[in-house]
């Protein structure tokens, strides 16, 4: 998630950042300073069925060419009022159920699971209780990060608010799922790679792209 410098995200812009001459990519663009979201994929791996987009989040429903398995991958990026973020959930209710296939939600959600997860609090907000609840209505699993305790940095305020969500269907496929961060560098976050550890045969790993996060011509937004 990221808030760029210029005005739209065009078609010649995006080969430059992922490197790749294969591939396939969505952009949702924010109204205001928010940042945008952008997806990049491997069209040789990945074909892209469906696309949803709303304000704060972007998905993009597909199958693995060399597994056959259909999917689902969700950017988000939370809201930062209660009402707001209800609304963000509640519509990626209704994608999980319009898509039916697995899904992985990753992202800035704006709120913790736990009460360690936001430094010097010793109870959770009613917002985060409501984040907790709908992760457990869902049945979604959050993957745990062990290689390091925040993911977010600002003064001496520090909290783990970008997390990988995934649900049952999913870790059956994936057996070995890890979540780990990268350097966070002079950002405000860590980017996080998504990695499944099976030896051979499994899928290669899929990631959140760093090269944009550290791009010239792009700044993190938190």
């Amino acid at each position: 998630m990221v808030k760029t410098k210029r005005k739209e995200i065009t078609k010649f812009d995006v080969p430059r950042l992922w490197g790749y001459s294969t591939m396939g990519w969505e952009y949702v663009e924010f109204a205001g300073t928010f940042g945008d979201l952008l997806l990049i994929w491997d069209d040789d791996m990945f074909k892209s069925n469906n696309c949803y987009k709303g304000e704060r989040w972007l998905c993009v429903e597909g199958v693995l060419t060399k597994t056959n398995f259909s999917w689902a991958f969700c950017l988000v990026y939370g809201e930062h009022r209660r009402e707001e973020k209800r609304v963000v959930w509640e519509e990626l209710s209704y994608i999980v159920g319009l898509s039916q296939v697995p899904f992985c939600f990753l992202g800035d959600f704006n709120e913790m699971l736990h009460v360690e997860e936001r430094k010097g609090t010793n109870s959770l907000p009613v917002s985060a209780e409501e984040f907790k609840n709908w992760v457990h209505d869902m049945q979604l699993m959050d993957l745990p990060l062990n290689d390091r305790k925040f993911t977010w940095f600002r003064g001496r305020s520090c909290s783990r608010i970008d997390r990988v969500l995934v649900n049952i269907e999913w870790t059956e496929k994936f057996s070995e799922l890890r979540l780990k961060g990268r350097p966070r560098r002079l950002l405000d976050h860590y980017s996080l790679i998504v990695e499944d550890n099976r030896v051979g045969g499994g899928p290669r790993p899929f990631r959140s792209l760093d090269s944009w996060f550290t791009h010239e011509d792009f700044s993190e937004d938190d």
